[in-house]
């Protein structure tokens, strides 16, 4: 269980005082002998704002992973959001940074298994980004959280090439699409083409919360980089965009239309299954023993159809 690391992480993501140097603090206290743990610095894309967004990433190498020069797969995890507060027109964390407490809970526990000796086959890469002071921008049907930075530069610093296979965690209550309150997970994104939901994850899923499995449609616009001015539900699905790697959404959902950018609305029971469905994603994946997509029929699909890689990009224009 990880009742503990997501009481410790929602609480020091609450804080006035949240920065990077403290999620690091943190994380270090629970680090063993080969995890990394970086926070780099990027300043707001807004001059007018002179703060800067802390991007975490914590790395925590496998028995038999890339990192000791083994043969097992990485999974990478990110924490997608626009910020954990809107200071100052709002007191305490918001609900659009559940996907980055899901990332770093995950991070405090792999790291405390790697430090009492239950180390993973396959390295694990989590990412996330801490911002406390943004804008909230108007959207339909509800409103957003603003973004410290670009979504190309998020993914410069959150999708790493050694990640084999991606989830990508993020908030997605404000939308009359999915009314169910828990997590859903999205089709297989990869290169351009929108794959089948992965029966392996399905089977993680319905494990972790007890309950059958939840999914979310996800559009071609979707996977699309986020600044190409076409409608996109959220960008859960952004790290598509900037890795060969497949990419599964693993969205944190509600039955009513619940803003990001609003307080006190984080679900600690939801959080708690986003959790432990991205553990056992990491154990079974970096093990052989769980898919993220049908490597043959993808291969198929690309001789008969072609790249879609010009999904990836902006297009024309």
């Amino acid at each position: 269980m990880s009742i503990r690391e997501v009481s410790e992480v929602i609480n020091l993501i609450d804080d006035p005082d949240l920065s990077g140097a403290g999620v690091k603090k943190l994380l270090d206290s629970a680090s063993a002998t080969g995890c990394t743990i970086t926070v780099d610095s990027v300043p707001y894309d807004d001059p007018h704002r002179a703060f800067t967004c802390d991007f975490i990433k914590v790395t925590i190498p496998g028995s038999n992973g890339k990192t000791h020069g083994g043969k097992r797969r990485t999974l990478g995890i990110v924490g997608r959001l626009g910020a954990q507060q809107a200071q100052p027109e709002r007191i305490g964390m918001v609900s659009d940074s559940d996907g980055s407490i899901v990332a770093l809970a995950l991070a405090l526990k792999l790291l405390r298994m790697h430090q009492a000796g239950a180390i993973l086959q396959g390295d694990v890469i989590i990412t996330t980004h801490v911002a406390t002071h943004v804008s909230i921008t108007e959207h339909q049907p509800v409103d957003f959280m603003g973004s410290p930075v670009s979504s190309a530069t998020m993914n410069d610093h959150e999708v790493d090439e050694n990640m084999d296979a991606i989830l990508s965690v993020d908030t997605s209550k404000g939308n009359k699409i999915i009314n169910h309150r828990g997590i859903a997970i999205s089709a297989t994104a990869k290169q351009g083409y929108i794959l089948p939901v992965a029966p392996d994850l399905v089977s993680i899923l319905e494990n972790a919360t007890g309950e059958p499995a939840f999914t979310f449609p996800v559009s071609l616009q979707d996977i699309t980089p986020y600044e190409n001015g076409f409608y996109h539900f959220n960008s859960i699905m952004q790290p598509h965009v900037a890795t060969v790697a497949p990419v599964v959404g693993v969205a944190l959902t509600a039955k009513a239309a619940v803003p990001g950018s609003v307080t006190g609305a984080s679900y600690p029971d939801a959080i708690l299954d986003a959790v432990r469905f991205g553990l056992e994603t990491a154990v079974q994946f970096t093990w052989g023993r769980a898919e993220f997509f049908d490597s043959s029929e993808f291969e198929k699909l690309q001789t008969r159809y072609g790249s879609l890689k010009q999904f990836q990009t902006s297009g024309k224009k």
